[in-house]
C-alpha cells in the first residue's frame, strides 16, 4: 500500500514500503540509536524472511531512509496513516461503522521549543485539559474505530487551538476518510461537534453527538418532553423519548434521556446554585444594612429594588 502511494524508482534497491517497514522494525527493537545506525541493527537479522530475498542490511542507509521520510511528508503523513489504517481494518474485519473523534493535549516540560518555519505546529500555552496551565502544550486530534480504537485520522494542532475552531478543518479530513469506508458510517463526538458553523460539513455525513445545554432550543425541547407520556425504556433505570426536528438546516433525530444519574446531577447543580445565590444575597444584605437612609420610604424602596434584582 505504501508503494502504491510512494511509487518506487526502477533503480532503487529497496522500495519506499520496504524502507518504511525497516524503520518500523528498527524502532521496535532499537529505539535509542540514531537512524544512521539502522544497517548495524539489520546486520544479523534474517531479512530474506522478514522482507524478501536479495535485501541486505546496507540498503537501509540514512540516504534511502531520509528520502523515504521526505516522500511520505510530501504525500501527507495524515493521509498515509488513514489509508493504511483503513486497509488494515478491512483486512482484519474491524468494524468501521462508528468512528469516534476527539482531541487531547500533551503538556511538555523542560526548555521552551524555539519557533521554526519547519514545525508542523506551535508549542505554546493553551486550555490545559490536564490542569497544568503553567506548561506549554501541543494538541492532537484523533479519530478511532469503534472496535479496538484503531486510528483513522490523526492531526496535530497548535497548543492554543480550540476544538471548535479546529473542527472546521478536521471535518474535511473526516469526509475524505469516510469516502473510503463502507456505508452506513457515523461520526461520534462530544458537544463541540454541534455548531451552526459546521452544518455544511455535518449535513453530508451521519453523526452522533450531545447537544450542548447552552443552546436555547434544548430547554424548549426538554421542558415539554418531561410532561409527555411517550417514554421508552432503555434498561431498568433509563428511559428516553425520540423527537424528529429540523436544526441548523438539516433533519435531526434527538433523544431526551432520563436516568437516576442525570437526576442526581441536576439536583446537585440546583443545590450548588442555590447555595451560591444564598451567599450572594447574604453579602448584599450585609452591605445594605450598613447604609443609612433619610426616610423609611427610601429604605423600603431600596429593599424593593434589591428584591427585584434577585428575581
Amino acid at each position: 500500500m505504501i508503494d502504491a502511494r510512494l511509487v518506487p524508482d526502477a533503480q532503487e534497491e529497496i522500495t519506499p514500503g520496504e524502507a518504511m517497514a525497516g524503520m518500523l522494525l528498527n524502532g521496535w527493537g532499537c529505539t535509542n540509536r540514531p537512524l544512521s545506525l539502522t544497517p548495524q541493527f539489520f546486520a544479523n537479522k534474517p531479512l530474506d524472511r522478514l522482507l524478501r530475498e536479495g535485501v541486505h542490511a546496507e540498503m537501509f542507509n540514512r540516504v534511502k531512509l531520509g528520502r523515504t521520510l521526505d516522500e511520505a511528508d510530501d504525500d501527507g503523513c495524515e493521509l498515509l496513516l488513514s489509508a493504511l489504517a483503513l486497509g488494515v481494518c478491512g483486512q482484519e474485519g474491524i468494524a468501521r461503522r462508528f468512528n469516534h473523534l476527539d482531541t487531547t493535549s500533551f503538556a511538555l516540560r523542560g526548555a521552551s521549543v524555539p519557533d521554526s518555519d519547519e514545525q508542523a505546529m506551535t508549542i505554546t500555552h493553551g486550555s490545559a485539559k490536564d490542569h497544568r496551565p503553567d506548561l506549554q502544550q501541543a494538541v492532537l486530534a484523533l479519530m478511532v474505530s469503534q472496535e479496538g480504537g484503531g486510528p483513522f485520522v490523526s492531526k496535530s494542532w497548535d497548543g492554543n487551538a480550540s476544538d471548535t475552531q479546529s473542527f472546521q478543518e478536521r471535518a474535511e479530513a473526516v469526509l475524505a476518510t469516510f469516502q473510503h469506508a463502507p456505508p452506513p458510517r457515523y461520526g461520534v463526538a462530544d458537544a463541540k461537534l454541534s455548531h451552526e458553523d459546521k452544518a455544511t460539513h455535518l449535513n453530508t455525513l451521519g453523526f452522533l453527538t450531545r447537544i450542548p445545554g447552552t443552546l436555547q432550543l434544548v430547554s424548549h425541547v426538554i421542558s415539554p418532553a418531561l410532561r409527555w407520556d411517550a417514554w421508552q425504556e432503555l434498561d431498568a433505570t433509563t428511559r428516553y423519548q425520540r423527537l424528529e426536528l429540523g436544526h441548523d438546516g438539516m433533519a435531526q433525530r434527538w433523544l431526551v434521556v432520563s436516568s437516576p444519574a442525570a437526576c442526581e446531577r441536576a439536583e446537585s447543580t440546583v443545590t450548588t446554585a442555590g447555595h451560591r445565590e444564598s451567599e450572594a444575597i447574604a453579602t448584599q444584605l450585609c452591605h445594605w444594612q450598613a447604609k443609612r437612609f433619610e426616610t423609611p420610604e427610601a429604605a423600603h424602596a431600596a429593599l424593593a429594588a434589591l428584591e427585584q434584582s434577585w428575581r
